[in-house]
């Protein structure tokens, strides 16, 4: 079997080599003429997959390891009988962590406190799910919006958009990007959006670019209706709006989901589809390319901190440091928009290795039962 993947497909050479010949090529510079004897194309959303990449070649085979599509054009594949595979949730743990540090950092640069404060979480899928999972860890009030799973699922807690966003002091965008349809979400956040908002609102965009009018954000944000915006998706990408990075709060270039593990779990849904698409025996052993995380172990002292809060961006910014990346994105940013678009393709290709909370025990000293559980909710291992 001849297959071709993507450069940015964590482990992806050790992951396929096992299955066949396994070329890797720098996704944006996939083309048709690397697939005239290519069997299988494993991408990631950098590559569009589209008739005027596949036609013509003989791929029956196409696995992203994302948990989105919007790069694939599905329906040709279905018509044109080329299987296909995704990995919904591959990296909803991780994008829930990306905010969650966020809104810690929040409570430390903004004088602003997660207590008794209400969230509403647009779009409840793996990631809406995953994100609440942490707002509940964080004693939020949560609200939530989702009219596809509030029409199939009668018991779903649903709230009206128009209803939800005054009543909430944080706003975040969980939702794919659709066009068309009863529930488009294409600038979803656009004037009405931003006019219903609570004001001092807290708006958090780790979706995709395209869900956010950003004309009419950078006028919410000029107008200083929002206290904070934290964004990680942008419209375009990768040819980034200098005056969007300079406005937000935290401005990171579309990594929320890239922990190790969020990359990693797509690989490995990429390569379990593979093997039952042709029937074959898995032979990658994936667990050998699991590396230890950076802070493997932490040791904190509660009594050192003014506030809980602080206890907790503590914790969090010494395993995944949301201020580093925000700052990588604004260092040295280029006016000419080419070189700005290589710049961020050159900071998602490079990421650092970035574990989960899950990969790090933690040892508390002098903290009480409650901060211990909020902190074992969040996904750390408390030793004791």
């Amino acid at each position: 079997m001849n297959i071709v993947c993507a450069e940015t497909v964590i482990s992806g050479k050790h992951a396929f080599q096992t299955l066949g010949a396994c070329t890797i090529c720098p996704d944006r510079d996939i083309t048709r003429e690397h697939l005239l004897q290519t069997d299988a194309l494993i991408v990631r959303s950098k590559t569009k997959v589209n008739a005027a990449l596949l036609d013509g070649t003989p791929v029956k085979f196409v696995g992203t390891a994302t948990a989105g599509t919007d790069h694939m054009d599905t329906n040709w594949l279905d018509q044109n009988d080329i299987s296909w595979s995704a990995a919904p949730g591959c990296n909803a743990n991780s994008v829930a962590e990306h905010i969650t540090a966020s809104l810690l950092h929040l409570t430390q640069k903004k004088s602003f406190s997660l207590n008794q404060k209400t969230i509403g979480v647009i779009g409840c899928g793996n990631v809406g799910r995953a994100v609440i999972k942490k707002a509940q860890a964080l004693h939020l009030n949560i609200l939530q919006n989702d009219p596809p799973r509030a029409a199939q699922e009668p018991d779903f807690k649903h709230t009206h958009l128009l209803s939800l966003l005054p009543e909430c002091d944080i706003i975040t965008l969980h939702t794919p990007l659709t066009e068309e349809g009863v529930w488009p979400t294409a600038n979803l956040a656009s004037y009405d959006f931003f006019e219903s908002l609570k004001p001092g609102a807290i708006f958090i965009n780790t979706s995709r670019g395209g869900i956010c009018d950003y004309d009419t954000w950078l006028h919410t944000q000029e107008q200083q209706i929002l206290t904070a915006s934290i964004l990680d998706v942008w419209n375009p990408e990768p040819q980034i709006r200098p005056d969007c990075i300079q406005q937000a709060t935290l401005a990171t270039p579309h990594i929320a989901g890239h922990s190790f593990e969020g990359k990693f779990n797509g690989t490995l849904a990429c390569y379990q589809a593979l093997c039952k698409k042709y029937n074959l025996t898995p032979s990658w052993d994936h667990q050998a390319d699991i590396p230890e995380a950076p802070v493997p172990y932490l040791e904190v002292d509660a009594t050192l901190f003014k506030t809980e809060e602080a206890l907790l961006h503590h914790i969090i910014q010494n395993v995944y440091s949301i201020e580093h990346d925000d700052q990588q994105l604004r260092l040295n940013l280029p006016a000419d928009e080419i070189e700005r678009a290589i710049h961020f393709d050159q900071l998602r290709k490079n990421y650092p290795l970035r574990r989960e909370f899950n990969a790090t025990q933690l040892r508390l000293h002098n903290a009480s039962e409650q901060t211990e559980h909020k902190l074992s909710k969040l996904g750390f291992q408390i030793c004791f």
